[in-house]
């Protein structure tokens, strides 16, 4: 199944088993006329009856549901749906965090946290945030469209400094969490710098996603704590709703944290982080921008590309969303524009050849 055509409302899914919350997530996604709404429905059967007679682009699924629950009925309606993006809607628990994470390596495409019942009247941000993510997702180029990745970096930037890099800075939205699986899970030990990271995730994901990097790489990775030392051969995840930024301390590199306004309505956001990145090692950074809605880290990379920094962008066919990476491409400041395939080996490539 494609996305819908240009012009076409996006087709949406809704299954909550509160009707109290199913009613509040239709009305945030009938407010824009880019989406239409051909279902909604309180568990996870009920909504695998309606997938196999509906044509839909994008369903925003619960997790904890009576019957059948979320996490069951994901492949049920993937393989009922072929080409579906599901945006998994949990609370903010431990235990939910991790369901979630599970949704999301089984095929889900993205997630929401739902604010709690007695929370909806005052929950704009939840609002914004999911019509984003629908238009994002039910958006996306046909199998037909030829995608746009292939836009040729500027070759007068200094991003082809001969420095190994001492550090990698790597920012992720929309499709983030895979992606940073995949490309930290075939990493080589070759790469022994830091790796710093701002992917757009609220408080306790941050937590469990720490978790799963530190299994996928084989390395230590931990949320970022305001004013620990950040170590070579160790990753760094900024914490939910906290800036994470890079300082100068008594004996090296530490971390900041800071709860500072949101940038590009996101905190953690990736711009703080590539920025101090920047100003702290020059041409001795790598960023890495990898799938996200929006422009988040575009302002960021161009700092980092003007003091030499080597700048990667993760291309569109592999991109969930190709908005941060095609952000940078288009800026013209991406030493390389990468499959995520790719990635892990490109960052390699420039250890060992540098180093030789």
């Amino acid at each position: 199944m494609t996305a819908s055509l240009p012009g076409k409302p996006i087709q949406v899914l809704v299954v909550d088993d509160s009707a109290v919350v199913r009613g509040f997530i239709v009305r945030c996604l009938t407010a824009d006329p880019r989406v239409e709404i051909v279902g909604s429905c309180s568990n996870g059967q009920m909504a695998v009856a309606q997938a196999a007679r509906k044509k839909i682009d994008v369903i925003v699924l619960d997790i904890e549901m009576p019957v059948m629950d979320g996490l069951e009925a994901l492949p049920k309606l993937l393989q009922a749906c072929p080409g579906v993006r599901i945006v998994m809607a949990s609370t903010l628990t431990r235990r939910n965090a991790a369901i979630t994470m599970r949704a999301l390596s089984l095929g889900a495409t993205d997630y929401i946290a739902k604010p709690a019942t007695d929370q909806l009247r005052s929950s704009e941000d939840f609002g914004r945030d999911l019509i984003a993510k629908v238009i994002a997702l039910g958006s996306r180029p046909s199998a037909t469209e030829k995608p746009r990745s292939l836009i040729p970096p500027k070759l007068d930037l200094r991003a082809s400094s001969s420095n190994v890099p001492a550090i990698i800075a790597i920012g992720s939205s929309t499709g983030g969490p895979k992606a940073l699986l995949t490309l930290l899970g075939n990493l080589s030990p070759a790469v022994n710098c830091p790796i710093v990271i701002a992917q757009h995730m609220p408080p306790t994901f941050t937590t469990v996603l720490a978790q799963h990097i530190a299994q996928a790489s084989g390395r230590p990775c931990q949320e970022a704590e305001d004013g620990i030392a950040i170590k070579a051969g160790a990753i760094y995840l900024a914490p939910g709703d906290y800036h994470f930024v890079l300082a100068t301390g008594p004996n090296g590199v530490i971390a900041r944290l800071n709860r500072g306004a949101p940038e590009n309505f996101c905190r953690p956001s990736v711009d703080p982080l590539f920025r101090s990145v920047a100003k702290l090692f020059g041409s001795a950074s790598c960023a890495v921008v990898l799938t996200g809605m929006g422009s988040d880290g575009c302002a960021g990379a161009r700092a980092m590309a003007a003091g030499g920094a080597t700048i990667l962008a993760q291309d569109e066919a592999t991109s969930v969303v190709w908005g941060m990476p095609g952000a940078v491409a288009q800026a013209g400041i991406c030493t390389s524009i990468l499959p995520l395939p790719q990635i892990a080996g490109h960052l390699t490539s420039l250890f060992r050849e540098r180093a030789a």
